[in-house]
């Protein structure tokens, strides 16, 4: 059989996670890079492989949103910052993927959408409609949510006869990550408590959300009804100065946070899921080291643990890439990882 043409993928956004995916898109067979959409003025006019460390792939990087709508592609990988990060209007982002689902492309999003109906039928019924004007399929993954929340335990309950309770942790080293704009803007390290308190208002509304949908998604799959989703967060201070990639973290100033979800059902936690976040793990005693954990608690009892994963943001990128062909030979429509089959690693085996 003659081999399948290969899928022409727009990049959306080149951030830390765009530049990973990126790279995939230019250097696996099954993918044709079809375009690259920056919000860097910098990086506009640019070659796509330049602004990676890769030769050169013939397809200029742009700012205009109407040219990549225009573009003639299967699937685009939507990563931007969310809206919600900086305080903006949340619906920015509904609006920019509703257009790229009418335009004939199929999305698979890293800023949520992980499960819409959490938000209502209204919503639902707005994606699922510019599904059905392009004949495409949107899907929302990531590294957590989108699978170590989600996907990972509802497949370790396939084992269960009884679920009582389900716990996920993630503990995440952010010594080495590159984007200031996320490590400081958006988590907050390196601020004082006072602005610390200001600056993680759109992070915390953006965080409770995103959980939520991870939540909700687990519990629907079980058949489980959440009366609600409760959320808390703390911070730590720093005793001593330290560098880390993206600034100084200074004496004093925020080091550390840890974030609780717990979906409940008439009062007790069904599932929950805490974030741990450090400036720098070394630097950091309180909260559990990095990796992630899973139990599942009912019978049998299960507890599987991630001791390390070096470079989440690659996972991250990784997970929504391996995912294009499912999405793109799905029927349109909103697609959760309940309706795809189980994407696995596609990139480059090395046996020595």
């Amino acid at each position: 059989m003659p081999a399948s043409p290969p899928l022409r993928v727009v990049q959306w956004a080149t951030g830390a996670l765009g530049r990973y995916a990126l790279r995939s898109l230019i250097t696996r067979p099954e993918f044709e890079l079809a375009g690259v959409l920056v919000y860097d003025p910098d990086k506009a006019g640019r070659d796509a492989g330049e602004i990676v460390g890769l030769p050169a792939t013939g397809v200029t990087c742009t700012d205009d949103v109407e040219h990549v709508l225009a573009l003639d592609a299967d699937c685009v990988l939507h990563m931007p910052l969310p809206a919600a990060y900086f305080g903006g209007d949340p619906t920015t982002d509904v609006e920019t993927i509703c257009a790229l689902l009418a335009s004939g492309k199929n999305v698979i999003t890293t800023t949520g959408f992980v499960y819409p109906p959490c938000y209502g039928p209204g919503l639902v019924e707005r994606l699922e409609a510019a599904c059905r004007a392009g004949g495409t399929s949107l899907h929302g993954t990531g590294i957590n949510p989108g699978f170590m929340s989600d996907l990972l335990p509802l497949a370790l309950t396939g084992l269960s006869s009884r679920i009582d309770h389900i716990f996920v942790r993630e503990s995440s080293d952010f010594r080495g990550h590159p984007s200031r704009q996320t490590v400081v803007d958006l988590v907050g390290f390196t601020l004082s408590p006072k602005d610390y308190a200001a600056a993680v208002r759109p992070f915390r509304a953006f965080q409770r959300a995103l959980f939520a949908e991870s939540v909700q998604l687990v519990a629907s799959a079980l058949g489980v009804a959440l009366d609600e989703v409760e959320e808390s967060d703390e911070f730590e201070l720093a005793a001593e100065e330290f560098e880390i990639a993206a600034g100084v973290v200074r004496s004093g100033t925020v080091c550390a946070s840890h974030w609780t979800f717990s979906g409940l059902v008439r009062g007790r936690p069904f599932m929950t899921v805490e974030c741990v976040y450090k400036a720098d793990a070394a630097k950091v005693r309180r909260w559990p080291d990095p990796g992630f954990t899973v139990h599942v608690e009912g019978v049998p009892q299960m507890m599987l643990s991630v001791e390390e994963i070096s470079h989440g943001l690659a996972g991250a990128a990784a997970h929504a890439v391996n995912a294009v062909a499912a999405v793109c030979a799905a029927p349109p429509g909103v697609r959760t990882v309940l309706d795809l089959p189980l994407t696995t690693g596609r990139g480059t085996v090395r046996l020595s």
